[in-house]
């Protein structure tokens, strides 16, 4: 699909969701950047600052890289199970917005339009699901990283399929009275695939690596917010 040439296949750019649909996906994004920004103020300290600004860098970092997938598109890792699970789910979405944010600003990676949607899926829905995945099964796994691992693939494919619907569905809802597509013009049955082959058997498991990678380096060599810590509830 061309879009995805444009940048990350998960960064949707502006002019392939109709202006209903940005609007929608702001009106539920910025109400939760909002509780987020209040719930983080209040339980950042000297120890966890840091390590957040570290993890919001390396997520703007990995997210600048695509990884070839069959089909001639292209897919990244994001990072934002990591920060949920070692941070805070809260403290994820702050951050995995800050980098989105300068991704569309200064490098044209997903529409400024199109934010409210790319915040929803990366930012929000990632993290959320990806985290409430780790709860579940650290306590039934030995060893954590498993858990991360697993935790990070889920979250990166939820975050895919809900970029999918959001563009397969344009189609649907917004054309011109001859049955033209007025913004996205591929349906589900195009949308869906691409996206969930590109993130079950490429993105997914680079974003399940990276995360276990990383959860692991945390544990040994720096410290991991306790499981039942403040900082990481809902």
């Amino acid at each position: 699909m061309e879009y995805e040439q444009q940048g990350g296949i998960l960064h949707i750019p502006d002019g392939y969701l109709s202006p209903q649909t940005c609007v929608a996906m702001y009106a539920v994004s910025i109400p939760t950047l909002i509780i987020a920004t209040k719930k983080v103020s209040r339980r950042l300290n000297s120890k966890t600052i840091p390590l957040l600004g570290i993890l919001s860098a390396f997520s703007f970092i990995i997210m600048m890289f695509n990884i070839p997938v069959p089909g001639g598109t292209t897919a990244h890792a994001i990072g934002g199970t990591l920060i949920a699970i070692t941070v805070g789910v809260w403290e994820a979405v702050l951050g995995i917005a800050g980098a989105l944010l300068i991704q569309a600003v200064f490098f044209g990676d997903g529409g400024i339009l199109a934010y409210g949607a790319n915040l929803f899926n990366m930012a929000i829905a990632l993290p959320f699901s990806g985290y409430l995945v780790y709860k579940l099964l650290a306590k039934r796994v030995k060893n954590k990283w498993i858990a991360a691992a697993v935790a990070g693939y889920i979250g990166i494919n939820v975050a895919a399929f809900l970029d999918a619907v959001e563009l397969g569905i344009q189609p649907i809802l917004f054309h011109t009275a001859d049955g033209v597509p007025l913004y996205c013009p591929y349906p589900l049955s195009k949308t869906i695939p691409a996206m969930m082959i590109a993130h079950l058997t490429v993105a997914g498991f680079a974003e399940a690596v990276f995360t276990a990678l990383v959860f692991v380096f945390i544990q040994k060599n720096l410290y991991l917010v306790k499981e039942n810590h403040d900082s990481a509830t809902l």
